[in-house]
């Protein structure tokens, strides 16, 4: 896989939280850089990178994406995979990506340039086409609405994810809530064809009732595999060799689990999957 194309992948994945319409996007790159003028180009890798932000910003500023059931969550995609077109070290974390849907277009675009591709305030600022300043208000904005997260984490606490499996298997809520914090908060996607039982539920007591209820209702029985998902840890339930369900955690630093992002859009799902094979 060209070097280039994965770069261009990555920033334009990291931007809009999508992984089908980063294809998209960088497709639509490559050919402007074909139909340009190449006398024009003083710089062929600075032009690739420039456009593709700038269409990301701009498909991200049109595309306000909601789900008809549950919260949009990002696309996610399998950080694990040596085939993956993406650029793992550059990849964001899930965790960061759900936060950066609170930041406009260009402060994530910021954002992903300072902190996950090392850039310098003025090269973002020839790249953006803003001021050195705007560069670092903008940065300062981000970390402040994300209240300072770190870009990439690698979280693969393999014994917390069966103690949790065992625990709903064996409908030991007592167990269950041991493993969350007391802010426990799980957000469900099924996108525009997947009913949900709750958007979002918050707390310990309330979040293991839920977990529970979900899994006697839809996942009991089901197959289920362990799994690296934007550098952490993930359960993938599935009914009949196909991906029903994607439960994407973060861990605090106590080892609890301090967030689910459960993933049940068909769409996102059998995207993932193929990502994952």
């Amino acid at each position: 896989m060209d070097e280039t194309y994965r770069k261009l992948l990555t920033y334009a994945y990291n931007i809009v939280g999508s992984y089908e319409d980063a294809e998209d996007l960088v497709q639509d790159t490559l050919e402007k850089y074909i139909a340009v003028d190449k006398s024009k180009i003083e710089n062929e890798r600075n032009y690739l990178i420039r456009t593709v932000i700038n269409l990301s910003i701009n498909f991200k500023k049109r595309n306000k994406r909601t789900a008809k059931y549950g919260v949009w969550l990002p696309e996610p995609v399998a950080t694990d995979n040596p085939a993956s077109k993406l650029l793992k070290e550059h990849t964001a974390n899930y965790t960061l990506l759900v936060l950066m849907e609170k930041l406009n277009a260009r402060e994530r675009a910021v954002f992903i340039l300072k902190e996950g591709f090392d850039y310098t305030h003025e090269e973002i600022s020839n790249l953006l086409e803003i001021s050195i300043a705007n560069s670092r208000q903008l940065l300062t904005r981000a970390k402040k609405a994300m209240c300072r997260a770190p870009f990439k984490i690698r979280q693969q606490p393999d014994e917390l994810l069966a103690r949790y499996i065992n625990a709903i298997v064996h409908a030991d809520i007592r167990s269950l809530e041991e493993l969350l914090v007391d802010d426990i908060r799980i957000m469900a996607d099924g996108g525009q064809k997947v009913n949900v039982v709750k958007d979002i539920e918050v707390g310990r007591e309330a979040t293991a009732k839920l977990l529970q209820y979900v899994y006697g209702m839809f996942l009991e029985a089901k197959d289920y595999s362990f799994a690296i998902v934007n550098h952490q840890p993930a359960v993938c339930f599935y009914k009949n060799n196909k991906l029903y369900n994607c439960q994407i955690f973060s861990v605090s630093p106590s080892g609890h689990i301090e967030n689910i992002y459960s993933i049940v859009d068909p769409d996102k799902l059998s995207h993932f999957q193929n990502n994952l094979e």
